[in-house]
């Protein structure tokens, strides 16, 4: 084999096996809904995919993603989003009956397929309350839209400081 098709080979496994490790997952209540977290590194151009499930008395139970089939019931109280190298899923009406076991689980298609994932135990009267500044930090675009127009604000005589 050529060298340089084997150092390249090399370098997409290794970027294929760091580019998608789930380093945190962590859950929130946003009102009555329950607001999981799942960041990961994003060191790969290739598409990750996805899954949000909850475990619940031994049986999985599949919420949102790419991979497996969401379960009935969970279809319409889903909200996601996904940003560079976080996944937010939002599941609306949350109650003592959604308690378990979540699991955010990333993958990358190859032979065998390469998987990382991480679980958070989830009780409704042990959630802490999503923090207001953190879900600035995620979206800072309008802050610094805002600290971009305090000279324009100065001189129209809008702020002074």
């Amino acid at each position: 084999m050529n060298p340089a098709i084997g150092f390249a080979l090399l370098l997409t496994v290794l970027q294929v096996a760091r580019g998608q490790k789930v380093t945190s997952l962590t859950a929130c209540l946003v009102d009555q809904s329950l607001r999981l977290d799942c960041r990961h590194e994003n060191a790969t151009t290739l598409p990750i995919q996805y899954e949000f499930s909850m475990t619940r008395e031994k049986k999985q139970h599949v919420i949102y993603g790419t991979v497996g089939v969401p379960e009935h019931s969970y279809r319409s109280r889903t909200n996601f989003t996904s940003k560079y190298n976080i996944k937010v899923l939002y599941l609306s009406g949350f109650t003592t009956k959604d308690e378990g076991t979540y699991t955010c689980e990333l993958r990358l298609s190859g032979q065998p397929p390469i998987t990382s994932s991480k679980n958070v135990t989830v009780l409704r009267d042990k959630l802490v309350k999503c923090e207001g500044i953190s879900l600035l930090a995620q979206n800072t675009s309008w802050l610094l839209l805002l600290l971009l127009s305090l000279p324009l604000l100065q001189a129209m005589d809008f702020i002074s400081l």
